[in-house]
């Protein structure tokens, strides 16, 4: 199956160029002789095909990379090596000495090998294959030919005007990483890196890197444009030598897309002052492309594929479960005793990874509410891993500091929205647990990512209500996801009364503990598009019994009337949301969050589902046929009117969708069946 996914995707969204050779990962890269690059216009000439300096797309199988069988020299394997191709001296010692890294990764060696060419690159690579290294080393290496005096400490220049290479990521966190990794790469020479990201102060970053100087700046896009285009920064690239895009597909997902356009207008013409430019990419689809048109030297570049046909990807290979629970009432408990058992059968076994968790929840106020109470739970449970929580309302000094904690800990369970989902490499993560379902596959994929890398084995864990099962078969195609009935507390009736799982006695008893506006915010922020594509009367539903019984709440909170109206659904709430916060700092809260409903970017607009043009037709999880595929519908559930006495109930009345008519679907390619 994978193989004939990426073929498909190079039949899709292939970019060459005429005059470029092309480069794929058989066991190791061949790159092609000088000689051989030279001669391919005269080849193409010489066939009858056209020559020109435009970006091609080619949409057949045919158009896979080239294997060159040149005479050329075997690209380097191990970073020792880089040195006889003229790679500096404290780099090559920074790497092998600080880092103490040998051998190259398959996708740093084809990268290297080709960015060290001076062309610009094209690279479709996955993340947590060592492609921050396989970028640096060329971008640095550029700076420092082109100033060969900061191959030395304590001979820099550095100016805030003359910056000479810029690095673009996605998130804060992930222009965090690179940096860390640059400023190690270049602790033995002159060169100065500075970090321009959101949520961190300006001013203060300004008067560093006017005071200090910079030659590499690593930001993102947002923070980029801004202090290009202000011009009292002082921040200047006139003489840029190299440029960087990475993770490019995940920055026009999050809506990056007009920044990233505006950047190039404050960059030197490059037929002026020519630069090279790398552009990073897990999936090359059709906007990457575009971007590609627009920041790729048509006349002199090549395309590295790092991923295998026959590879296997994380999403295929790591064991996935799905625990459908009663009501939203049963998912807390269930994440509880998930943890504890989990917890307990890795102590109890010498031979495996100590438990390490990440928890991905909808909504930055869920993701508050379940750090605090779990960091209640374990401060009453000693055997539970302590809790960490990564979202938008941590300054860019706490989240750097909590990834770190996490990336350092050999048991710890991390909580976090999907800033996390992408880009940032956490050691030995093994299970990644889903609360709810995530907007689509893709996001889906890239969280269950965080584990099962680097050859480690890990898990996969999905915890959502019975009434949103029928939209994960729809949602989640073609995936090895089996279904999982082990979990007590995932069955039983919260609201039956009589005796419950120990479980759900400790939820309502750390959440009694915490201050009361944390589960009201967490409520609020559920209500919203958080839970898009699920039928509007059903969240409502399965949040007050989430309320009521899953966390012992007195009552169900209030929302405002707006929400109301946009919810379409009874039994909600409508009152003030303005509850009183506690100046209560210990266990279980950090105090001082702004109210309402809080999503983190990719929220803010409305969710995703409903993109078609997939065509899945794997049949199912695992591609085994089996079970209804029809998925389950939504909307058009008949009888008591729902919100505003709409006589058909469901929110809004989308017969088709549900919830906003938003069925999260992947095209018209069959439901999974679990």
């Amino acid at each position: 199956m994978m193989k004939t996914s990426v073929m498909c995707q190079a039949r899709f969204c292939r970019v060459a160029l005429q005059t470029a050779s092309r480069v794929q990962i058989a066991s190791r890269p061949t790159l092609s002789a000088p000689s051989a690059l030279a001669a391919t216009p005269r080849a193409l000439a010489a066939s009858g095909r056209p020559l020109g300096g435009t970006l091609l797309r080619f949409y057949s199988s045919e158009a896979a990379p080239i294997q060159e069988n040149g005479a050329g020299p075997a690209p380097v394997t191990k970073f020792a090596d880089l040195a006889s191709l003229g790679v500096n001296e404290a780099l090559v010692r920074s790497i092998t000495q600080g880092m103490r890294y040998e051998d190259m990764t398959d996708v740093q060696s084809a990268t290297i090998n080709a960015g060290l060419d001076g062309k610009d690159l094209v690279a479709q690579a996955k993340t947590g294959t060592g492609k921050t290294l396989a970028f640096l080393v060329p971008v640095l290496q550029r700076i420092l030919l082109q100033q060969p005096e900061l191959a030395y400490r304590g001979r820099s220049r550095a100016r805030c005007d003359d910056i000479r290479a810029i690095i673009i990521s996605p998130t804060r966190e992930l222009a965090e990483q690179i940096a860390v990794e640059a400023k190690k790469l270049v602790q033995n020479t002159g060169i100065v890196v500075q970090t321009a990201v959101g949520g961190t102060q300006k001013d203060r970053m300004l008067r560093e890197t006017q005071r200090q100087g910079c030659h590499l700046l690593v930001g993102t896009p947002g923070r980029l444009h801004d202090l290009l285009s202000d011009p009292d920064s002082g921040i200047r690239a006139p003489r840029l030598e190299a440029l960087v895009l990475d993770e490019a597909d995940r920055m026009l997902d999050v809506g990056f897309n007009q920044e990233l356009q505006e950047i190039l207008k404050y960059l030197p013409d490059r037929a002026e002052v020519p630069r090279q430019t790398l552009l990073f990419s897990a999936t090359i689809p059709k906007n990457v492309i575009g971007l590609a048109r627009t920041y790729i030297n048509p006349q002199n570049f090549e395309f590295v594929q790092t991923i295998k046909a026959d590879e296997v990807q994380t999403h295929e290979k790591v064991p996935q479960f799905i625990a459908p629970c009663k009501t939203m009432a049963n998912m807390y408990p269930a994440l509880l005793e998930l943890i504890e058992r989990e917890t307990a059968k890795a102590k109890a076994d010498p031979e495996a990874d100590p438990f390490k968790a990440i928890v991905f929840l909808p909504t930055t106020n869920s993701v508050i509410f379940a750090h605090g109470l779990f960091e209640r739970l374990a401060y009453q449970d000693k055997s539970i891993p302590f809790v960490i929580d990564i979202h938008s309302q941590l300054s860019q000094s706490q989240r750097t500091r909590n990834a770190e904690r996490f990336r350092r800990s050999e048991s710890a369970v991390l909580i976090s929205t999907d800033v996390t989902a992408r880009g940032l490499d956490f050691p030995n993560v093994t299970h990644v647990i889903q609360m709810h379902l995530a907007t689509d596959r893709d996001i889906y994929i890239h969280r269950l990512g965080r584990t099962g890398r680097a050859g480690k084995t890990g898990q996969g864990w999905l915890l959502v209500s019975d009434s949103e099962v029928s939209l994960a078969r729809k949602r989640l195609p073609g995936l090895p996801i089996q279904r999982s009935t082990d979990l007590v507390t995932a069955t039983v009736d919260a609201a039956a009364g009589g005796e419950l799982p120990e479980q759900f006695t400790k939820v309502r008893q750390a959440v009694a503990r915490l201050p009361t506006h944390l589960p009201e915010e967490a409520y609020r922020s559920l209500c919203g598009n958080a839970l898009a594509g699920l039928n509007g009367q059903d969240m409502v539903d399965g949040l007050n019994d989430l309320a009521l019984h899953g966390w012992g709440l007195q009552e169900i909170p209030t929302v405002s009337a707006s929400l109301a109206r946009n919810v379409r659904a009874r039994g909600l709430r409508v009152g003030p949301t303005s509850s009183p916060r506690s100046s209560f700092r210990g266990v279980g809260s950090r105090g001082g969050f702004d109210g309402g409903d809080s999503f983190d970017r990719v929220f803010k607009s409305g969710g995703f589902g409903g993109r078609g043009g997939d065509d899945r037709r794997s049949g199912g999880f695992g591609g085994r046929g089996g079970g209804d595929r029809r998925g389950g519908g939504f909307g058009g559930r008949g009888g008591g009117g729902g919100y505003g006495s709409r006589d058909r109930g469901g929110y809004g009345d989308r017969s088709s969708g549900g919830y906003g008519g938003r069925d999260g679907g992947r095209g018209d390619g069959p439901s999974a069946s679990f």
